[in-house]
C-alpha cells in the first residue's frame, strides 16, 4: 500500500506545492477539511473574463492532498469555469468509479493519482482541492 500510495511521483508533486499564501482582495475563498484525517485546504479565487485570472492556496494535509493541491496549484491560472467543474467531477470518478483520467493536456499530472482509487478512506484528502475551488465558483456564480 505505502509504495502505491505514496510513489516518487505522488512525492515529487507534494514536494513541489506552492508555497502558502492568500489573495489580498479574492473574489471567492473557500476552507475545506477532511472528517477523516483532518487535512485542510483554504483557497482564494478571483476570475476575469470566465477564467481563473489570481489563486492562491493555504494547505495542511497529507503527501495526497498537498500532491492535488500541488498539481491544481501551478495549473489552474487560465483554467474556464466550466474546465474546473468537469475536473472535480471527472477526478471524482477517477477516484470512486475507475473512471479514466481527467481530460484535458493540463491536468496530465493528475494520472499519478489513479491508484488512489483502491483506498477510498484517502479520497476526502485528494478531493479537498477541487471542493474548494469549485466551492469558490459557486460563491462568485452566486454574487
Amino acid at each position: 500500500m505505502i509504495s502505491v500510495l505514496y510513489s516518487s511521483g505522488i512525492l515529487d508533486a507534494a514536494a513541489a506545492i506552492p508555497a502558502a499564501a492568500r489573495l489580498d482582495a479574492p473574489q471567492a475563498s473557500a476552507s475545506k477539511v477532511s472528517r477523516v484525517c483532518g487535512s485542510e485546504v483554504d483557497v482564494d479565487l478571483s476570475l476575469k473574463d470566465g477564467v481563473v485570472s489570481e489563486f492562491a492556496m493555504a494547505v495542511r494535509a497529507c503527501a495526497l492532498g498537498q500532491a492535488s493541491a500541488s498539481i491544481v496549484a501551478r495549473n489552474i491560472v487560465g483554467a474556464s469555469v466550466e474546465e474546473l467543474y468537469r475536473l472535480r467531477e471527472e477526478t471524482r470518478a477517477m477516484l470512486k468509479e475507475g473512471a479514466a483520467t481527467p481530460s484535458g493536456a493540463r491536468w496530465h499530472e493528475l494520472s499519478m493519482l489513479a491508484p488512489i482509487r483502491d483506498y477510498p478512506q484517502r479520497h476526502a484528502s485528494t478531493m479537498l482541492v477541487f471542493e474548494a475551488v469549485c466551492d469558490c465558483l459557486d460563491q462568485i456564480a452566486s454574487a
